[in-house]
């Protein structure tokens, strides 16, 4: 079969944008060879696939802002990633856009532990900022599961959470302010190094927007104390039923653990075989950390363990020392990584009210045996933060799209509930036409409205979190207007 002959006006155009980009950014910052680009054609959603026009890879705000501004001119949509960690897409490129990655964005700016803040670019990774502080007794609290590689600037995107958000909050609790470009080129800052902002809340806006408002650089984090200590505790239950219950009679309860995270068999069985934690074969594990000082942890694991033996846990075991603290928490942390060497999965994001986790778990189970798919939960249960892994044959014709349907009916679920679509992995183009069963119609334009203050144009991130009819709609009328 004869290949079609590539476009002259398409290679004109990526040339003339390319030797722009590298009249402001050192040749090595600015990848365009096709062999070169295919390393940025997916995210961790990696059932989609899409080379980019051009890869470049800024080290500071004003080069952003140059990149921005040409690519503004030139009417190229800009993808930004952070550490490509998105589980829905949301770093996927489009053919004729241009990644902007801040891989190389990972200096600290600036420390100061009397007013409990650091500001670093937004390529430094979650983990390495409380690395950066940890001498000095001070931790940085949003730790979602991929923390070893993912960068402040996706969880900024993303609204990212992770084990310990049930008592210290998702990054939107934790954000004190930002730089960020806009697609003109246009720097802001917003916020500060002060724990509030006088005036409209635009940090609320931005946290959680998935790179459609603009590309921010630099973030002003809050960090906090270590505490005295900490201990977890592991239960195990016979039914996914009694562990759902279990996680709403502690939270009725009124004591806060600093995590509550939640595995079912399959799970359990697969990180049992990968990490050897040490956990019980049972249907559902729950493990309860609690933290401050020693009388503190006392008074509430002496309250979680009388609600869990009320419900006859096949296990109840407390970690004594930090081995077998680690111990507990080895399967967990290992979770995703033990699934996919036993299985193509699709990890989903639904968040729904603690009290529906019993209900919504047994449905889940019943689906699964609808669509005949396999069906691993892990999540943090303490903010009905759910993660089901929906398990499938990627080489299997019709798998992935029967995969997401199921995922699709999960979702629904969740916002049938009274939940919402995800909690910390975004909407991405994992959601995106799932959006009109959350929201109405005015609800979606007066979102895109605040697109249209940032972004007129709509070139950033294209083709994520907005449908795909309302959003090429937009795009078409910003054209017409030029």
């Amino acid at each position: 079969m004869q290949m079609p002959e590539p476009n002259p006006s398409i290679i004109a155009r990526k040339a003339r944008i390319v030797e722009r980009l590298q009249s402001v950014l050192p040749p090595s910052a600015v990848i365009h060879k096709e062999a070169e680009t295919r390393a940025y054609e997916c995210d961790a959603l990696t059932a989609y696939r899409c080379p980019p026009l051009a890869a470049v890879l800024p080290t500071n705000t004003q080069e952003v802002s140059e990149v921005l501004r040409i690519c503004h001119e030139e009417g190229a949509p800009v993808v930004p990633r952070g550490a490509g960690t998105s589980l829905a897409g949301g770093a996927l490129p489009t053919a004729d856009s241009v990644i902007l990655g801040v891989a190389r964005m990972n200096a600290v700016l600036e420390t100061d532990y009397e007013n409990r803040f650091i500001r670093v670019q937004t390529g430094k990774t979650n983990l390495s900022v409380t690395g950066s502080v940890e001498d000095e007794d001070f931790f940085y609290a949003p730790d979602p599961s991929s923390q070893l590689a993912c960068a402040i600037a996706g969880n900024i995107a993303m609204n990212s959470g992770g084990a310990h958000c049930l008592k210290y909050g998702v990054t939107t609790n934790n954000l004190m302010g930002v730089t960020m470009v806009l697609m003109d080129g246009t720097v802001l800052e917003i916020g500060g190094a002060h724990l509030d902002a006088g005036g409209l809340d635009m940090l609320g806006l931005i946290c959680g927007s998935e790179g459609q408002l603009g590309v921010v650089t630099e973030a002003t984090l809050r960090i906090l104390r270590k505490p005295e200590g900490a201990r977890p505790v592991l239960m195990g239950y016979d039914s996914n039923e009694v562990a759902g219950q279990v996680v709403s009679d502690i939270i009725k309860a009124g004591v806060l653990p600093v995590a509550i995270e939640f595995m079912d068999r399959p799970c359990i069985e697969a990180c049992e075989a990968f990490a050897k934690a040490g956990y019980p074969m049972c249907e559902a594990l729950l493990i309860v950390e609690v933290e401050g000082s020693d009388d503190e942890i006392k008074e509430q694991l002496d309250l979680i363990t009388d609600i869990a033996r009320r419900h006859n846990p096949v296990e109840l075991r407390e970690a004594n020392d930090a081995d077998e603290a680690g111990r507990i928490w080895l399967g967990r942390k290992s979770a995703f990584g033990a699934m996919g060497q036993i299985n193509d999965y699709m990890c989903l994001d639904g968040t729904i009210p603690v009290s529906e986790l019993p209900y919504v778990l047994r449905r889940i189970g019943e689906m699964s045996k609808d669509f005949g798919l396999g069906v691993a939960n892990v999540f943090h249960a303490g903010d009905g933060n759910m993660h089901p892994l929906i398990l499938f044959d990627a080489n299997k014709p019709g798998d992935l799209e029967l995969c997401e349907a199921f995922g699709a009916e999960i979702l629904k679920l969740c916002v049938e509930v009274g939940g919402c679509l995800t909690g910390e992995h975004g909407v991405g183009i994992e959601k995106r036409d799932l959006m009109w069963d959350q929201y109405d119609r005015p609800d979606m334009e007066a979102q895109m409205a605040m697109k249209d203050v940032f972004d007129p144009n709509w070139l950033l991130n294209p083709a994520k979190v907005f449908p795909l009819d309302a959003s090429d709609t937009r795009r078409a009328s910003a054209l017409a207007a030029e």
